[in-house]
């Protein structure tokens, strides 16, 4: 099992900190991990252990699972972030600092909005932004995963040259890192099956050309249910896979609105092809509303058996329940538990939970 907190260099901030919603303040330069976790005992200071990317390397498909370098097979449990047209204020060093040593997240997900004053609108900001956070999770330890945040219009096809630009420059740059996944097509929808695995036939070559090693992500149909939401289901994809190597397919549920029938084929799916849940949360598909926390858990019992990795939807002060942090905390930078929603309080106890790496 692997326990990580912050290099022993630094000063550990106490949990009564957190509970204040003090903000973690970063004592190293900006080029190295930053000052700033949290310990249980107040005031000992942090023992120095491997992050996710020192304990487990490059990650590979290995039958229908995720493997460490070592061919151990491993889950990741981690946080997404929410529009970075939107929310890059929420990203941080303070907040990472407080993901990476509080929650001992093992992975974020950068999700880079193609449409809604996203990518389209400034292609170079955008691409920057995302090598920005992903050299700031590797100076953690972490995984991070390129999430292309397409959602309306539904078809990958419609921006599929963007796509092309946009990968092609993101693996260009970091094919040197052994930490980054990447998720091609976040929720198609409105369209086949089909339509959208032509889609990935296209742009995974793009990615192969420049970085081969890395574990690529697909979205399915009807906004990555395996086709459920529009009253199919995993057969789809089982019996017509993206010809292609070391991907893994996505799912996304929310626990208020999606049920035992969307779990079922998230089971059955598992035990057939590699699944990551990329996307979920514990309130409706909208990601507001009331939780279900106990659809939410029986979704994680049934990731934890399996050994599915999942990334709940968002890290953010969004004003919906859907996000962890309360309005106001990410302008302030307080990232503690006492900036935390109560589906916060959730899941980040179920986060920081040992891995078993």
């Amino acid at each position: 099992m692997v326990s990580r907190r912050a290099p022993i260099v630094v000063a550990v901030a106490t949990a009564a900190m957190l509970a204040l919603g003090t903000a973690l303040v970063p004592l190293l330069p900006a080029t190295a991990v930053s000052a700033a976790a949290t310990h249980e005992a107040a005031g000992s200071l942090a023992p120095e252990a491997a992050t996710p990317v020192a304990a487990n390397g490059q990650l590979r498909v290995c039958g229908v699972g995720l493997c460490n370098q070592q061919g151990k097979r491993i889950q990741l449990r981690g946080m997404s972030t929410h529009g970075t047209q939107w929310y890059s204020q929420c990203i941080t060093d303070r907040s990472l600092d407080t993901l990476a040593y509080d929650w001992n997240a093992d992975v974020v997900r950068i999700s880079t909005y193609v449409q809604e004053d996203g990518y389209e609108t400034d292609p170079a900001r955008f691409t920057a932004l995302v090598n920005r956070y992903i050299d700031m999770l590797t100076a953690r330890g972490m995984y991070a995963i390129v999430d292309w945040h397409m959602l309306d219009p539904g078809d990958p096809n419609f921006n599929l040259q963007r796509a092309k630009t946009f990968f092609t420059a993101i693996a260009e740059r970091n094919n040197g890192k052994n930490n980054i996944i990447y998720e091609v097509a976040n929720e198609p929808n409105g369209v086949s099956w089909q339509t959208i695995k032509g889609y990935h036939e296209q742009i995974v070559p793009v990615v192969r050309a420049k970085d081969p090693d890395a574990v690529i992500l697909l979205g399915t149909r009807a906004w990555s249910s395996l086709g459920v939401s529009d009253g199919s289901n995993e057969s789809e994809v089982v019996n017509n896979p993206v010809n292609a190597s070391n991907v893994m397919y996505t799912f996304h549920f929310y626990a208020a609105s999606h049920g035992q029938d969307y779990l079922n084929a998230l089971s059955r799916a598992a035990d057939r092809i590699p699944m990551f849940i990329t996307e979920f949360g514990t309130q409706d598909y909208a990601g507001e509303g009331a939780n279900n926390f106990a659809m939410s858990q029986r979704y994680l019992d049934l990731a934890a058996s399996k050994k599915i990795s999942w990334v709940n939807w968002n890290f953010s002060d969004d004003h919906r329940s859907g996000a962890v942090l309360t309005q106001g905390s990410c302008a302030s930078g307080s990232f503690g538990t006492g900036n935390l929603k109560e589906s916060g309080r959730w899941i980040r106890d179920r986060i920081r939970t040992a891995d078993s790496f």
